[in-house]
């Protein structure tokens, strides 16, 4: 079979449900440009994140994988999104309706969506296709266009692939399709858990925002809370089930327990919110401990609306 799905596990966090019934897609970017080898491990850790998160969340999920793309199927899609959302190494999500690659029936199925929309509405057909089929992506753009226009003429639709208003969007995948109208985004970067353990000092949004930026480029965040960071960790950890949380301490004493916990750890290096004129200070008490800054070049209104974000979506 050309694209063979590799079942990985069932989650039953309650007790047992009916059938799983909606798809989500999954997409990641950045590790898709790793060698075969590399890539093999790091989806492996983006399933293990996937299935942690949902099992977290108490929710029941199947994971499926092709080359590119995950699948989660979940009683909830509505419920499953916010989850994915906050998984490292994926960029997007989208509910999706699965259907054999039969251009007739695909074409008949968005139909049966564009039907949903208002009168005069601007649409445009986005398809992409992995496999050997005999028809090419641009086939099935003009032929649904086609058929949507003809099937609903008492609608006045127009098509516009430069600014519509909904794009229908056909995911042709071998003996496999998936329509959609949306995706949602995720946050990016590397899989949590691929790059090693740092420990990092959260005492305000700056803080908090250079642990996040550590924990997208795949690094487990080990937190020490001090100040206006203590309500902040609750946030860090909505983005890794397995976060401790509980270590805070006064302003004044907080890097002493860092480096207790660099040495109980055995921690790569450490996230610190400085800025330039705190290195001297930092060098001269941590030595040869690898010191990250990841917010230093950033203005304060940055900060703080970078950081609004990350909180929006963890609510």
């Amino acid at each position: 079979m050309l694209f063979p799905i590799e079942t990985l596990t069932l989650i039953t966090c309650t007790s047992s449900s009916g059938l799983v019934a909606e798809t989500l897609l999954l997409r990641y970017g950045e590790l898709a440009l790793k060698s075969p080898p590399v890539r093999r491990e790091f989806e492996a850790r983006l399933k293990k994140n996937v299935l942690l998160a949902f099992l977290k969340a108490g929710m029941e999920c199947i994971v499926t994988a092709d080359h590119g793309h995950l699948y989660v199927q979940t009683a909830d899609a509505g419920a499953a999104i916010p989850i994915i959302r906050r998984i490292f190494g994926l960029v997007s999500v989208s509910e999706v309706t699965v259907m054999p690659t039969d251009l007739d029936a695909i074409s008949a199925q968005v139909v049966t969506l564009a039907r949903g929309l208002k009168d005069g509405s601007r649409f445009a057909v986005r398809s992409r296709r992995t496999g050997t089929h005999p028809f090419t992506s641009h086939d099935v753009d003009v032929k649904i266009g086609a058929d949507i226009l003809g099937a609903l003429p008492e609608k006045g639709l127009k098509v516009d692939l430069t600014s519509p208003e909904t794009e229908f969007h056909v995911e042709i995948r071998g003996p496999k399709t998936y329509l959609y109208s949306g995706a949602y985004s995720a946050p990016g970067g590397f899989p949590l858990g691929v790059a090693g353990r740092v420990g990092a000092h959260v005492n305000g949004m700056r803080g908090a925002l250079g642990a996040w930026l550590m924990m997208k480029r795949g690094c487990r965040v080990y937190p020490v809370a001090s100040g206006e960071g203590r309500p902040l960790m609750q946030v860090l950890g909505r983005y890794d089930p397995e976060m401790p949380l509980d270590r805070e301490a006064e302003e004044e004493k907080a890097w002493e327990l860092l480096r207790e916990l660099v040495a109980f750890r055995n921690l790569s290096g450490l996230s610190l919110p400085l800025s330039v004129e705190d290195y001297p200070k930092a060098l001269a008490f941590w030595g040869e401990t690898v010191i990250f800054s990841p917010t230093v070049g950033m203005e304060e209104g940055e900060v703080k609306a970078r950081w609004q974000e990350i909180a929006n979506l963890a609510q």
